[in-house]
């Protein structure tokens, strides 16, 4: 039994997943509510299906990047559910997510809106091989790297017109679970985000 958890943007991505099945699953958007409604959200996960959480043996969570705040609240479910009870961790990129949840047979470009002019990307092949490492980087920059590429998918929840490919991100849960849940797990204390990029107070600092 494994829960997944995604909180990494304004959407709430959440699943138990058992024996390539979803048990429960949850999508949705949540805004500005996400660190008010994520915890009680995934607990209704385990009423519904009448499980427990010491049912669960294993947790993957998203650990960046995307919105600072979204993924302290999702680091944090998942630590305190692993160190109360004992149970491993095992930590992907949103990005990773993202190209595994791509509709087409197509080399797969996730992005995230950084704003002023920088995305969050990478870029992977059909077999989800790593072509450009997860990184923040300018948007013009990315174009470039994508000048050589011929057929390539763009996953995105957010707005660019640079793009003529683009597919709305949907997470496919049950094939995320399936390709991650061998990785290698993570004491709950060593868990940390991945921002990608300094925060905004710490860019001002230095």
């Amino acid at each position: 039994m494994i829960l997944y958890i995604d909180t990494s943007s304004r959407y709430l991505y959440s699943a138990i997943v058992n024996l390539n099945k979803i048990i429960e699953e949850i999508k949705e958007d949540d805004g500005q509510n996400l660190s008010e409604v994520a915890l009680p959200r995934i607990a209704s996960m385990f009423e519904k299906s009448n499980l427990k959480p010491t049912d669960i043996k294993k947790i993957i969570v998203v650990n960046g990047p995307g919105s600072f705040t979204g993924i302290r609240i999702g680091l944090t479910i998942a630590k305190v559910y692993a160190w109360s009870l004992d149970i491993p961790i095992t930590t992907i990129y949103s990005l990773e997510a993202m190209a595994l949840s791509g509709k087409q047979e197509k080399i797969h470009v996730p992005i995230i809106d950084a704003r002023r002019g920088f995305v969050y990307t990478a870029i992977y092949g059909k077999e989800n091989e790593e072509i450009l490492k997860p990184q923040h980087i300018e948007l013009e920059k990315l174009k470039e790297e994508l000048k050589n590429i011929e057929e390539y998918e763009v996953i995105t929840n957010d707005e660019f017109d640079d793009f003529k490919n683009t597919t709305n991100y949907d997470p496919n849960i049950l094939k995320i679970v399936e390709f991650f849940k061998d990785r290698k797990e993570i004491n709950p204390h060593a868990v940390n985000p991945e921002y990608l990029k300094l925060t905004e107070a710490e860019e001002n600092k230095k």
